[in-house]
């Protein structure tokens, strides 16, 4: 099968935007704030959402468009599905069937990579997909949509790191550093495995704190994030990811990824929002042309999301340290204007570079096309 065309791509992409802005209405609903009604049934689903529907379509897609074959959009396609079937309300074994479906498409991919180029950072990025699967299907075995978290953590964590991973090559990593990360990935999936235990949660939070301090010393990003403009822009977004997933490590350590602890949802969001979306405002202006073949120039305004959505982490994170709910809602609130902030920011880049090419067009083109017209 050809790979596909980017205005095929676009319904895949709209499908994950949808679960996004359910999702994130569901967060808030979550809080007692007065939402739709679709967003108040979704309530529950809002992890689901956000991460099985939203990232798993997101990242799935773009793991499609670099294999530049069809079959592998059969993940994208199943995760925006399985999204949708949760907000329309359908029943909830048909949406996730969807995604463990969805799950096992990615896994292959990932299988055929490794096949063609056996690495490092492959193989991390086939034992995320895996991980995206082994979620799915422990939710669908009929377990509590909270022992999908450590599951689904490791999904992103994993394809995060892996994607890091392959940069080394441009700055070479020493044998040592290669198996420390060999050894920490090891833990992060000894500590999934035994995360219905609670020291296999904090084994499994030490994984994440580890992790965070291996990527801190040996990402390229300590390097480049003395540069200028887009590549500055990455590598401030990386290293801040990187810190708020060293917090959510402490907090593990203290136990706060146990269901009904009073931190909880503190670690839950520093992962899930410091760190994955930090990673995902540091990558849009590169990734959203690949797979829709658009440009979006760098502008100094892409930091104005950023800086919004950690403003708005630490005061979600001291309402849930201090214990201190009424403050949480606004929290909740200021963390969702800070996501509308990047898709407005991501918009007006698209445009912008619509622009610019237009205005890119020479004189002498645009008299060569009026002579052909008439």
């Amino acid at each position: 099968m050809a790979d596909l065309r980017p205005r095929l791509r676009l319904p895949m992409l709209l499908l994950g935007m949808l679960s996004l802005v359910v999702g994130v209405l569901a967060g808030l609903a979550r809080l007692g704030l007065e939402v739709p009604v679709v967003a108040q049934i979704n309530a529950g689903g809002h992890g689901a959402l956000m991460i099985a529907a939203f990232f798993g379509t997101v990242i799935s897609l773009e793991r499609a468009v670099a294999l530049a074959r069809g079959w592998p959009y059969l993940a994208p396609l199943c995760a925006g599905i399985g999204g949708t079937l949760l907000v329309a309300g359908a029943p909830l074994v048909l949406a996730q069937s969807a995604f463990v479906l969805a799950a096992a498409v990615l896994c292959a991919a990932s299988a055929w990579i490794v096949r063609q180029q056996p690495a490092l950072f492959t193989l991390t990025l086939a034992i995320g997909a895996a991980a995206w699967l082994g979620g799915n299907g422990v939710w669908l075995a009929g377990s509590d949509l909270s022992a999908a978290v450590p599951f689904w953590i490791d999904f992103l964590l994993l394809t995060i790191a892996g994607e890091r991973l392959e940069l080394t090559r441009f700055m070479p990593v020493q044998a040592l550093a290669r198996r420390l990360f060999v050894a920490i990935v090891a833990v992060i999936a000894f500590g999934t495995l035994l995360s219905g235990y609670a020291n296999g949660l904090r084994l499994h939070a030490l994984g994440l704190l580890a992790l965070a301090l291996w990527l801190l010393r040996y990402d390229i990003a300590r390097r480049t994030v003395r540069q200028q403009g887009l590549t500055r822009f990455i590598a401030v977004c990386l290293l801040s990811g990187y810190l708020w997933l060293g917090v959510a490590g402490l907090l593990g350590l203290g136990g706060a990824f146990a269901a009904g602890h009073v931190w909880r949802d503190a670690a839950l969001h520093a992962v899930f929002l410091g760190f994955v979306f930090s990673m995902v405002l540091g990558h849009a202006a590169i990734i959203f042309p690949a797979v829709m073949q658009v440009k979006i120039p760098y502008h100094a305004a892409f930091y104005l999301p950023l800086l919004a959505l950690h403003a708005s982490l630490l005061l979600r994170l001291a309402a849930g340290l201090a214990d201190y709910w009424a403050l949480r809602p606004w929290s909740g609130i200021a963390n969702a204007l800070a996501l509308l902030l990047f898709i407005l920011t991501i918009l007006s880049g698209v445009l912008r570079g619509r622009r610019e090419a237009v205005g890119s067009v020479s004189p002498e083109r645009f008299s060569q096309t009026d002579r052909r017209s008439k």
